[in-house]
Order: C-alpha cells, then structure tokens, then sequence
C-alpha cells in the first residue's frame, strides 16, 4: 500500500492509520509519499524497517498553505512546486505497478494524485469540515459559497471521490460527511485519529502551585519564530499573582538556538529546569514567568495544561480535544493569518477563540484563567467537535475491508 499525504498535520494523521495498520496486518508493506516537507514524521518508522518512504521531498515557502493568500502560492510557485510536483507524479506513477491500492490524506492534490495511478484507492479528508461554515457567524462570501453547494469540498473534489476506483471516503466528522452523501458520494466518518495517544494526565508535583500555560507557536519558519515572539509578548503582559508555567512545546523548529537572543531582549534570563521529571531542553524566567523549552515534548505536556495560547493547526485542535480552551493570535501568515484563525475557531465550536492583540491576548488569558465556569463551557465544545480517541483503528480496519488485495 502506498499512502500520500501533503502537510505535517497530515503527515501525522497518516503515521497513525499506518501505525494501526500495522497492528492489525504486520505483513504489509506500506510506502509513503509526502507531497509537502521531508516527512519527518515517518524517521522512526522507517528506521525500524515497516515504512518505506518514496519520491522528492523540499521545504516550500508557504509550509503547505499556498491555498491561503496568493502571496504564499507565488512564493511556493517561485520556489519549484510545479517541478516538485511532477517529478513527484512521475515517481508515483513508477510504483503503480507494485502498488495494491493507495491511501491519500488530506485535499485535493493527494485525492488527485491517488486518482492518476489508475489502482483501487481511499482518501481521508482532513482538512475540511462542514462545521467552519454551518456554525459562528457566516457572513463570508466563502461561507455564503459552502452553504449554497451544501459542503465545504467542492464539486470537482466530490466528482473524484465519485468515482469508480475510489473505495473509500472518510471524514473528519459526520456533519461533514452527511454533506457529501448528498452529493452522492459514499463518505463515512469512522473517528478522528489526531485524538489517538492523547489523554489528560495530574502535573508533576514541581508545577502543581503554577498555572500553567500550553504554548504552541508551530513549525513553519520563519513564521513559527516570530509567533513565539508575540505569544511571549503577550504573556508578559498579563498580570499573575502566582507563578505561571508556560510549556513551550516545539516541533521540528524553531530550534532552540535561535529562541536563546530572542528571550534574552524580551528580558528573560536562563536558569536550571526545576525537575527533571519534566524533560524539559531549557529553562528561562521573567518576573512571575516560567518559560519551559521542550521540542516533541507535546504529548506529555498538553496533559497537564489548563489552557493554551497557540497559532498552530493540528496540535490546537489535538489540545482543544482534550477539552483544554486556548487563545490565539493571528499574524502575517502564510499559514496562521486572520481567515485561518476564524475558520479554526468556527471549526471547533469557539474553544479556540481569536485575540486581535498582544495586549488582549494577555488581558484574555487571565479572565480565562480566573473562570472555570468559562474554561469548562469552551472544553466541553471542543471534546464534542474533535470527538473521541480510537478513529485510527477504525479507518484502518476500513481501509484492510476495502482495500486488501482480495478485492
């Protein structure tokens, strides 16, 4: 089986599903093609020998969000995505022979791409959910555009999900899949897999006296830097009578190195960790705050938060769903602009909800830390939207039923 997929978040979803399949039937040999990046995700998989990994990979401008401005799409244009792109269908397209069927996760360009090899295929349709239009305020052309088509996928997308190779269609939630059994395609919604491996967990007893603050600032560079900076900045600027924790959990970048000068002028100072039970890379404080550094550290951080400030995709709907509320703060993008964060919030029911300053991030923060009631209301919506754990194993024993060679 070959599965493709184009975005880190994506990237994560599909390692979970091949993670499940693997479980479930050992002697497949399972291939991934990553459309976007290099596919970090898959390192350890690949290493132990049960994924093997295929096609060019590169870093484009735009982190995978060229659909989000026209600037993003002509920097990734600039920076060789159509070359990308082809030597990446003309490497499918040698595998279709050796290939049983194909997994794409994501939108259209791994729909389209799973669709070109001419094999049996089934596509998980991250992305997209009926619930950014259908709840929130509604008042956007674009949300104007999804209800008169009565789905967010458009035609030329459930027109590909119609036809006779593809087996399989899975979506992110039933309000979304109900949407396009109205358009005729047979689109099931067996879980959410970005919800797998989660679960809350009691803080060590070295933050137990701390609020404490999931900080998720992305991977994409330089972006990711310069969101650090202003959800520091924002922080900051919030009043604490008691000391606060902020668990900084990192992806693949920014790197440590390069936050080192950025803390140093925001007026922080470096300082031992104060357990080492919470695996944290580096330690920095400023006045009441307790600034914790941790690259991968996010499955076993986001268990201890009480709330987030974040301007992330994946990981801020993975906190959300543990019913954990967060704040975000929209920037110049390429991924994580104003209609990104909107659309987010709107996705998952108002558990994330937008701050239009540092300044109002920082005065939010505290009126939500100082109101469970609050805190409860906007956890609730977001454990209901992002639904239970459990969806990889589903989707993977669809996929073996639909997919397997027999048939």
């Amino acid at each position: 089986m070959l599965v493709i997929s184009n975005g880190h978040g994506e990237d994560l979803i599909a390692l979970k599903i091949i993670e499940a399949l693997h479980r479930l039937q050992p002697a497949w040999t399972v291939k991934v093609l990553p459309l976007v990046g290099q596919g970090s995700c898959f390192q350890g998989a690949i290493k132990q020998g049960w994924v093997q990994k295929i096609g060019p990979g590169a870093r484009l401008p735009s982190g995978g969000f060229s659909n989000q401005s026209l600037g993003a799409l002509l920097s990734d244009l600039m920076a060789g995505l159509p070359l990308l792109t082809w030597k990446q269908w003309i490497c499918l397209q040698k595998e279709r022979k050796s290939t049983a069927a194909i997994l794409a996760v994501g939108d259209l360009l791994p729909l389209l791409m799973a669709w070109s090899a001419r094999r049996p295929f089934g596509f998980i349709g991250t992305p997209k959910s009926d619930y950014t239009w259908s709840s929130g305020p509604g008042q956007a052309l674009s949300d104007r555009y999804h209800a008169l088509k009565g789905s967010e996928w458009d035609p030329w997308e459930w027109h590909v999900m119609k036809r006779r190779g593809c087996r399989l269609v899975a979506m992110r939630d039933r309000l979304t899949a109900r949407g396009l059994r109205r358009h005729g395609v047979n689109a099931t919604s067996p879980g959410n897999p970005m919800m797998d491996g989660l679960a809350p967990s009691d803080p060590p007893a070295s933050l137990e006296r701390c609020r404490r603050i999931l900080l998720l600032c992305g991977s994409r560079m330089p972006e990711a830097l310069n969101n650090f900076r202003r959800l520091i900045s924002g922080l900051l600027q919030m009043p604490s009578p008691v000391p606060l924790a902020v668990l900084a959990a990192l992806g693949s970048s920014p790197l440590q190195n390069e936050l080192g000068e950025l803390l140093q002028n925001l007026g922080f100072r470096s300082c031992p960790p104060p357990s080492s039970v919470l695996e944290a890379a580096e330690c920095w404080v400023s006045g009441p705050v307790l600034l914790l550094i941790g690259p991968g550290r996010f499955q076993q951080w986001v268990a201890w938060a009480e709330a987030g400030v974040a301007t992330a995709g994946t990981a801020t709907e993975q906190m959300v769903g543990l019913g954990i509320p967060a704040l975000s703060l929209p920037g110049h993008g390429p991924q994580f602009t104003r209609g990104f964060a909107e659309r987010q919030s709107r996705l998952l029911g108002g558990a994330v909800r937008t701050c239009e300053s540092e300044q109002e991030l920082g005065r939010r923060l505290a009126q939500l830390l100082n109101d469970p009631l609050l805190r409860q209301e906007m956890g609730r919506m977001g454990r209901q939207r992002m639904g239970p754990a459990g969806g990889s194993e589903a989707i993977a024993r669809e996929v073996i039923g639909q997919l397997a060679p027999e048939r």
